[in-house]
Protein backbone atom coordinates (compact mmCIF):
# COMPACT_ATOMS: atom_id res chain seq x y z
CA UNK A 1 0.00 0.00 0.00
CA UNK A 2 3.10 2.30 -0.68
CA UNK A 3 1.76 3.40 -4.09
CA UNK A 4 1.27 6.96 -5.61
CA UNK A 5 1.36 9.02 -2.64
CA UNK A 6 -2.11 8.16 -2.02
CA UNK A 7 -3.37 9.15 2.06
CA UNK A 8 -5.65 6.01 3.30
CA UNK A 9 -8.35 6.29 5.35
CA UNK A 10 -8.57 3.88 8.68
CA UNK A 11 -11.25 1.85 7.10
CA UNK A 12 -9.34 1.21 4.24
CA UNK A 13 -6.57 0.10 6.13
CA UNK A 14 -8.41 -2.01 7.66
CA UNK A 15 -9.77 -3.77 4.40
CA UNK A 16 -6.57 -4.22 3.00
CA UNK A 17 -5.39 -6.05 5.50
CA UNK A 18 -6.07 -9.89 6.37
CA UNK A 19 -9.56 -9.45 8.71
CA UNK A 20 -9.45 -10.80 11.69
CA UNK A 21 -5.37 -11.25 11.63
CA UNK A 22 -5.23 -7.40 11.38
CA UNK A 23 -5.00 -4.99 14.45
CA UNK A 24 -3.75 -1.10 14.10
CA UNK A 25 -0.36 -0.07 15.48
CA UNK A 26 0.01 0.93 19.48
CA UNK A 27 -1.34 4.16 19.86
CA UNK A 28 -4.44 3.66 17.22
CA UNK A 29 -7.95 5.59 18.38
CA UNK A 30 -10.15 4.12 16.48
CA UNK A 31 -10.96 0.72 18.68
CA UNK A 32 -13.66 -0.09 20.76
CA UNK A 33 -14.15 -2.98 22.72
CA UNK A 34 -17.23 -5.07 23.98
CA UNK A 35 -16.28 -7.55 26.53
CA UNK A 36 -17.55 -10.71 28.64
CA UNK A 37 -21.66 -10.53 29.99
CA UNK A 38 -24.47 -12.95 30.10
CA UNK A 39 -26.15 -15.14 27.71
CA UNK A 40 -28.12 -17.98 28.82
CA UNK A 41 -24.52 -18.52 30.28
CA UNK A 42 -21.53 -15.86 30.97
CA UNK A 43 -19.22 -15.49 28.20
CA UNK A 44 -15.56 -14.40 28.08
CA UNK A 45 -15.80 -13.31 24.08
CA UNK A 46 -14.37 -10.15 23.60
CA UNK A 47 -15.10 -8.36 20.29
CA UNK A 48 -13.83 -5.07 18.14
CA UNK A 49 -15.06 -2.72 16.42
CA UNK A 50 -13.60 0.33 14.05
CA UNK A 51 -15.43 3.35 15.78
CA UNK A 52 -15.34 5.54 12.53
CA UNK A 53 -16.60 2.51 10.25
CA UNK A 54 -20.07 0.96 10.62
CA UNK A 55 -20.33 -2.60 10.51
CA UNK A 56 -19.98 -6.34 12.21
CA UNK A 57 -17.78 -6.32 15.13
CA UNK A 58 -14.60 -9.52 15.24
CA UNK A 59 -13.09 -11.19 17.89
CA UNK A 60 -10.44 -10.05 19.61
CA UNK A 61 -9.48 -12.86 22.63
CA UNK A 62 -10.86 -13.89 25.72
CA UNK A 63 -10.92 -13.26 29.31
CA UNK A 64 -9.55 -15.12 31.35
CA UNK A 65 -12.86 -16.42 32.91
CA UNK A 66 -16.33 -16.44 31.72
CA UNK A 67 -17.82 -12.78 33.86
CA UNK A 68 -19.70 -9.39 33.47
CA UNK A 69 -17.96 -6.59 35.12
CA UNK A 70 -17.11 -3.07 34.47
CA UNK A 71 -13.90 -1.90 32.44
CA UNK A 72 -11.33 1.25 31.75
CA UNK A 73 -8.68 2.26 29.39
CA UNK A 74 -6.12 3.98 28.47
CA UNK A 75 -5.04 5.06 24.73
CA UNK A 76 -2.78 1.83 24.38
CA UNK A 77 -4.33 -0.93 27.24
CA UNK A 78 -7.36 -1.91 28.50
CA UNK A 79 -7.76 -3.31 32.25
CA UNK A 80 -11.53 -5.23 33.27
CA UNK A 81 -12.49 -5.97 36.80
CA UNK A 82 -14.65 -7.56 39.00
CA UNK A 83 -17.79 -9.09 37.93
CA UNK A 84 -20.06 -11.98 38.85
CA UNK A 85 -18.85 -15.46 37.18
CA UNK A 86 -20.69 -18.67 37.18
CA UNK A 87 -19.02 -19.66 40.86
CA UNK A 88 -19.96 -16.08 42.44
CA UNK A 89 -18.47 -12.65 42.16
CA UNK A 90 -14.91 -11.95 41.80
CA UNK A 91 -11.79 -9.47 42.68
CA UNK A 92 -9.25 -10.00 39.67
CA UNK A 93 -8.34 -7.70 37.27
CA UNK A 94 -7.07 -8.19 34.21
CA UNK A 95 -5.42 -6.50 31.09
CA UNK A 96 -5.12 -6.79 27.44
CA UNK A 97 -2.78 -4.66 24.88
CA UNK A 98 -4.61 -2.94 22.23
CA UNK A 99 -1.98 -3.16 19.31
CA UNK A 100 -1.48 -7.16 20.40
CA UNK A 101 -4.74 -8.96 19.67
CA UNK A 102 -4.88 -12.19 22.21
CA UNK A 103 -6.40 -12.82 25.41
CA UNK A 104 -5.82 -11.25 28.74
CA UNK A 105 -3.41 -11.07 31.34
CA UNK A 106 -3.76 -10.98 35.19
CA UNK A 107 -3.34 -7.48 36.81
CA UNK A 108 -3.77 -7.97 40.52
CA UNK A 109 -7.03 -7.14 42.91
CA UNK A 110 -9.76 -4.86 43.31
CA UNK A 111 -10.69 -4.25 46.93
CA UNK A 112 -14.05 -6.02 47.67
CA UNK A 113 -14.75 -8.84 45.37
CA UNK A 114 -18.15 -7.47 43.20
CA UNK A 115 -19.98 -7.53 39.93
CA UNK A 116 -22.02 -4.72 38.26
CA UNK A 117 -19.18 -2.35 38.71
CA UNK A 118 -18.86 0.56 36.21
CA UNK A 119 -16.03 1.81 35.43
CA UNK A 120 -14.56 5.75 34.49
CA UNK A 121 -10.70 6.87 34.06
CA UNK A 122 -8.75 9.42 32.44
CA UNK A 123 -5.35 8.28 30.67
CA UNK A 124 -3.79 7.41 33.94
CA UNK A 125 -6.08 6.38 36.46
CA UNK A 126 -8.63 3.99 36.71
CA UNK A 127 -11.89 3.50 38.79
CA UNK A 128 -14.42 1.04 39.25
CA UNK A 129 -17.36 2.29 40.92
CA UNK A 130 -19.77 0.39 43.29
CA UNK A 131 -21.57 -2.74 42.65
CA UNK A 132 -22.87 -5.72 44.05
CA UNK A 133 -21.40 -8.70 45.76
CA UNK A 134 -24.56 -9.50 45.91
CA UNK A 135 -25.61 -6.61 48.10
CA UNK A 136 -25.41 -3.30 46.89
CA UNK A 137 -21.99 -1.44 48.34
CA UNK A 138 -20.52 2.28 47.62
CA UNK A 139 -16.66 1.13 47.47
CA UNK A 140 -14.64 3.06 44.72
CA UNK A 141 -11.29 1.86 43.86
CA UNK A 142 -8.38 2.69 41.84
CA UNK A 143 -5.28 1.55 39.70
CA UNK A 144 -3.02 3.15 37.71
CA UNK A 145 -3.49 1.68 34.39
CA UNK A 146 0.22 1.59 32.95
CA UNK A 147 1.19 -0.21 35.52
CA UNK A 148 -0.14 -4.01 37.02
CA UNK A 149 -0.81 -4.72 40.93
CA UNK A 150 -3.85 -4.16 43.27
CA UNK A 151 -6.56 -1.67 43.49
CA UNK A 152 -6.34 1.05 45.76
CA UNK A 153 -9.61 2.54 47.87
CA UNK A 154 -10.55 5.46 46.39
CA UNK A 155 -13.57 6.97 48.13
CA UNK A 156 -16.91 6.30 48.49
CA UNK A 157 -20.00 6.91 46.38
CA UNK A 158 -22.76 9.07 47.77
CA UNK A 159 -25.26 6.96 48.60
CA UNK A 160 -26.06 2.93 49.22
CA UNK A 161 -24.18 1.94 46.27
CA UNK A 162 -25.17 1.86 42.05
CA UNK A 163 -24.37 -1.48 40.76
CA UNK A 164 -24.94 -1.68 37.23
CA UNK A 165 -24.59 0.01 34.03
CA UNK A 166 -21.00 0.62 31.73
CA UNK A 167 -20.59 4.09 32.37
CA UNK A 168 -17.74 5.36 30.96
CA UNK A 169 -18.61 9.21 30.82
CA UNK A 170 -15.21 10.89 31.32
CA UNK A 171 -13.18 13.96 30.76
CA UNK A 172 -9.35 14.17 31.52
CA UNK A 173 -9.97 15.82 34.73
CA UNK A 174 -13.77 14.52 36.06
CA UNK A 175 -15.29 10.87 35.84
CA UNK A 176 -19.17 11.06 35.96
CA UNK A 177 -21.41 8.02 37.43
CA UNK A 178 -24.86 7.88 36.10
CA UNK A 179 -27.95 5.94 37.39
CA UNK A 180 -27.73 2.38 38.91
CA UNK A 181 -29.09 0.91 41.94
CA UNK A 182 -29.52 2.57 45.36
CA UNK A 183 -30.51 -0.19 46.02
CA UNK A 184 -33.81 0.97 43.90
CA UNK A 185 -33.65 2.28 41.02
CA UNK A 186 -32.09 6.05 40.68
CA UNK A 187 -32.07 8.99 38.74
CA UNK A 188 -28.68 10.37 40.94
CA UNK A 189 -25.44 11.46 38.43
CA UNK A 190 -22.60 12.00 40.76
CA UNK A 191 -18.96 12.80 40.09
CA UNK A 192 -14.98 12.51 40.97
CA UNK A 193 -12.10 14.03 40.10
CA UNK A 194 -9.31 11.57 38.96
CA UNK A 195 -6.19 13.38 40.45
CA UNK A 196 -7.50 13.37 43.98
CA UNK A 197 -8.72 10.98 46.04
CA UNK A 198 -12.33 11.17 48.13
CA UNK A 199 -15.92 10.44 47.98
CA UNK A 200 -18.32 11.15 45.16
CA UNK A 201 -20.12 14.35 44.62
CA UNK A 202 -24.03 15.33 43.97
CA UNK A 203 -23.85 16.15 39.87
CA UNK A 204 -27.58 16.40 39.14
CA UNK A 205 -29.86 13.83 37.97
CA UNK A 206 -31.02 12.03 34.84
CA UNK A 207 -34.51 12.15 32.93
CA UNK A 208 -35.24 9.07 34.22
CA UNK A 209 -34.45 6.67 36.92
CA UNK A 210 -32.31 4.03 35.21
CA UNK A 211 -30.31 1.14 36.43
CA UNK A 212 -27.92 -1.37 34.04
CA UNK A 213 -27.22 1.65 31.56
CA UNK A 214 -24.39 2.70 29.68
CA UNK A 215 -22.57 5.86 28.49
CA UNK A 216 -20.59 6.88 26.34
CA UNK A 217 -18.68 10.44 26.64
CA UNK A 218 -16.37 12.75 24.56
CA UNK A 219 -14.05 15.17 27.09
CA UNK A 220 -16.59 17.67 27.03
CA UNK A 221 -20.21 15.71 26.90
CA UNK A 222 -21.35 12.13 28.52
CA UNK A 223 -24.63 10.37 27.35
CA UNK A 224 -26.15 7.93 29.04
CA UNK A 225 -28.06 5.25 26.80
CA UNK A 226 -31.10 2.86 27.70
CA UNK A 227 -31.15 0.73 31.22
CA UNK A 228 -34.22 -0.54 33.22
CA UNK A 229 -36.16 1.99 34.36
CA UNK A 230 -38.69 0.26 36.04
CA UNK A 231 -41.74 -0.59 33.44
CA UNK A 232 -38.82 -2.35 31.42
CA UNK A 233 -36.06 -1.68 29.42
CA UNK A 234 -35.51 2.06 28.12
CA UNK A 235 -34.85 3.30 24.74
CA UNK A 236 -33.88 6.90 26.20
CA UNK A 237 -31.06 9.02 25.73
CA UNK A 238 -29.69 12.06 27.97
CA UNK A 239 -26.68 14.29 28.09
CA UNK A 240 -24.48 16.11 30.24
CA UNK A 241 -22.43 18.71 29.88
CA UNK A 242 -19.15 16.82 32.33
CA UNK A 243 -17.40 20.50 33.07
CA UNK A 244 -20.48 21.78 34.51
CA UNK A 245 -23.16 20.24 37.11
CA UNK A 246 -26.65 20.42 36.69
CA UNK A 247 -29.51 17.63 35.71
CA UNK A 248 -29.42 15.62 32.10
CA UNK A 249 -31.22 16.74 29.31
CA UNK A 250 -32.85 14.84 26.64
CA UNK A 251 -30.85 13.46 23.75
CA UNK A 252 -32.87 11.24 21.96
CA UNK A 253 -33.89 7.57 21.44
CA UNK A 254 -32.39 4.40 20.81
CA UNK A 255 -33.84 2.27 18.03
CA UNK A 256 -33.82 -0.71 20.81
CA UNK A 257 -34.90 0.08 24.53
CA UNK A 258 -32.52 -2.50 26.48
CA UNK A 259 -31.50 -2.78 30.22
CA UNK A 260 -27.96 -4.07 30.80
CA UNK A 261 -26.74 -2.21 27.67
CA UNK A 262 -23.08 -1.83 26.94
CA UNK A 263 -21.74 1.64 25.65
CA UNK A 264 -17.67 2.84 23.55
CA UNK A 265 -16.89 5.99 22.44
CA UNK A 266 -14.09 8.02 20.69
CA UNK A 267 -14.52 11.97 20.37
CA UNK A 268 -17.33 11.84 18.25
CA UNK A 269 -18.86 9.25 18.54
CA UNK A 270 -20.82 6.85 20.83
CA UNK A 271 -22.10 3.67 20.14
CA UNK A 272 -24.91 1.33 22.33
CA UNK A 273 -24.96 -2.33 22.17
CA UNK A 274 -25.79 -5.82 23.60
CA UNK A 275 -28.37 -5.91 26.47
CA UNK A 276 -31.76 -7.47 27.38
CA UNK A 277 -34.83 -7.02 25.36
CA UNK A 278 -35.69 -9.42 27.07
CA UNK A 279 -33.79 -11.67 25.77
CA UNK A 280 -29.61 -10.82 25.05
CA UNK A 281 -28.97 -9.09 21.83
CA UNK A 282 -26.44 -8.74 19.13
CA UNK A 283 -27.17 -4.86 17.15
CA UNK A 284 -25.56 -1.93 18.28
CA UNK A 285 -26.66 1.76 17.72
CA UNK A 286 -23.97 4.85 17.04
CA UNK A 287 -24.99 8.57 17.89
CA UNK A 288 -22.52 11.78 17.16
CA UNK A 289 -21.93 13.00 20.77
CA UNK A 290 -21.89 16.62 19.80
CA UNK A 291 -25.26 16.47 18.45
CA UNK A 292 -28.63 15.15 19.51
CA UNK A 293 -30.44 12.62 18.13
CA UNK A 294 -31.91 9.70 17.78
CA UNK A 295 -29.59 6.51 16.90
CA UNK A 296 -28.32 4.72 13.72
CA UNK A 297 -27.93 1.29 13.36
CA UNK A 298 -24.04 0.46 13.46
CA UNK A 299 -23.53 -3.54 13.21
CA UNK A 300 -23.69 -6.39 14.98
CA UNK A 301 -21.52 -8.01 17.86
CA UNK A 302 -20.35 -11.87 17.39
CA UNK A 303 -22.25 -12.84 20.09
CA UNK A 304 -25.59 -11.85 21.92
CA UNK A 305 -25.26 -10.87 25.50
CA UNK A 306 -25.60 -7.95 28.08
CA UNK A 307 -24.23 -6.69 31.20
CA UNK A 308 -20.68 -6.68 29.58
CA UNK A 309 -18.43 -4.18 29.63
CA UNK A 310 -17.29 -1.78 27.04
CA UNK A 311 -14.30 0.60 26.77
CA UNK A 312 -12.44 2.16 23.59
CA UNK A 313 -8.29 3.47 23.00
CA UNK A 314 -10.32 7.11 22.80
CA UNK A 315 -12.74 8.33 24.95
CA UNK A 316 -13.46 11.58 26.82
CA UNK A 317 -10.85 10.76 29.14
CA UNK A 318 -8.03 10.23 26.96
CA UNK A 319 -8.82 13.32 24.56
Amino acid sequence: MSNSGKVWKMKDVYKKQSGDNWIPPIGSTDLAFFMGGEESSYTNIIDFVLISSDGAAKDFGDLLTPTTGGAVSSSTRVVRGGGDTPGGVQNVIEYFEIAAKGNTTDFGDLTVARGRDPGINNDTRGLYCGGTDPSYNNVMDYITIGSTGNATDFGDLAGIGIGGGTNQVNSTTRGVIMGGGNPSRSNQIQYVTFSSTGNASDFGDLTETSLLNAGASSSTRGIRGGGDNGPGGSNVMDYITIASTGNATDFGDLLFAREGIVGASNSTRGIFGAGNAPNSQVSTNRVTIASTGNGVNFGNLTTAHSEGAGVSGSHGGLS
